[in-house]
């Protein structure tokens, strides 16, 4: 399938236009048949669904559509994206807003903090070893949100029964993954 041209129009809202330059999708296309939400596996956890996030970025509705937990809670798992009969990936929309929700530093509720903590010690891992590591994550993760213990007798037991190990396997490749990790960070920074 053919990449469309960006087009900017005056018609859309300073939210869909930003939305746009920063994912490529285009959210006026969205005419709201419903089919991102009705696939989307975590949208029983959601405050708004999917369509009603993609209509709220079309009116231009930027505080509520940042301070919504949809974009922190979003899996990515582009299940929406498959499904819109518009061509829209939506979670790539997703993915975009929640970017230009850290990028104001707005925090979102105590539950999103969470998410954003547990991701950002879950990518912590991948740069470290190269594959995620459970119980570093965990530990990070805790640290973080302040509950060092939390799930510690949990911790215990699954280490007890062999599901899970101190040490972290490498990838051999570990430096390829920091690489990836170094252009990213290259690339917010815009270098």
């Amino acid at each position: 399938m053919m990449q469309q041209p960006i087009v900017i129009d005056d018609r859309k809202s300073d939210l869909s236009k930003e939305v746009l330059l920063h994912s490529a999708q285009d959210s006026s296309l969205c005419f709201q048949c419903g089919k991102c939400t009705a696939g989307c596996p975590v949208a029983f956890a959601m405050d708004l669904t999917p369509n009603q996030i993609m209509r709220m970025v079309q009116l231009g509705l930027i505080d509520d559509v940042l301070n919504s937990q949809t974009i922190r809670l979003c899996a990515y798992c582009s299940t929406c994206s498959v499904r819109c009969p518009r061509n829209i990936a939506v979670a790539d929309v997703m993915d975009s807003l929640r970017i230009m929700a850290a990028e104001r530093n707005i925090p979102g509720t105590d539950r999103s903090r969470k998410v954003n903590i547990f991701n950002q010690a879950f990518l912590d891992t991948l740069n470290m070893f190269g594959r995620s590591h459970e119980v570093l994550a965990m530990l990070l993760f805790n640290l973080r949100s302040y509950q060092p213990f939390h799930n510690a007798k949990l911790g215990l037991k699954m280490f007890n029964n062999g599901k899970i190990k101190l040490k972290p396997d490498r990838v051999k490749a570990v430096n390829e993954v920091k690489e990836i990790f170094q252009r990213i960070n290259r690339l917010r920074k815009g270098a």
